[in-house]
């Protein structure tokens, strides 16, 4: 059974420098599980996507927007991070997932920021209310390291937690 080995909270303005703030942030309470740098560098690149899209998109034309950021560690190497807004939300989710997809064309943005933050995790959940904000969830499960420094085979991670979507809960307490 997994545990909660640590977790964190945070929030800030939904500003452009804030983007970088948050990509640190995750980058160092996550490496204490020792990831390896290809992974941290994925996660890094997932939270910014999300941060972004909240910033972009959730709270355009507002200077007053909060991203709340908060990630938990599990004692089997699972990373959960959580990024949620209260801004004006996602009326087609599906849509909105679909590669190149974007609600700011004028903006020249290319609608990657979804196919990006699922291929470096192992699983991303999106909720949404229109007017009342989007909370979304990236699972990605770190691989062993053996004593050479080198990757375990991949078959000690379970099919289900390479799975891409879906539902499932850890065994602790949601966040």
């Amino acid at each position: 059974m997994r545990r909660c080995i640590n977790e964190m909270k945070t929030s800030f303005l939904a500003i452009g420098e804030n983007e970088a703030f948050s990509r640190a942030c995750a980058s160092s309470f996550i490496s204490q599980l020792d990831p390896f740098v290809s992974e941290l560098a994925e996660l890094k690149t997932a939270v910014s996507e999300a941060v972004t899209n909240c910033i972009v998109h959730a709270y355009r034309g507002r200077s007053d927007g909060i991203i709340y950021m908060s990630i938990k560690l599990f004692s089997d190497r699972r990373v959960y991070i959580k990024i949620r807004d209260k801004g004006c939300g996602i009326v087609d989710i599906e849509q909105a997932m679909q590669p190149l997809f974007t609600t700011a064309p004028e903006e020249e943005r290319a609608g990657l920021g979804f196919a990006v933050m699922e291929s470096f995790t192992d699983r991303v959940r999106v909720k949404s209310s229109p007017s009342k904000g989007t909370t979304l969830v990236m699972e990605k499960t770190l691989q062993e390291k053996t004593e050479d420094g080198s990757f375990k085979a991949k078959g000690n991670i379970s099919d289900e937690s390479r799975t891409k979507s879906g539902s499932g809960s850890p065994m602790c307490e949601p966040i």
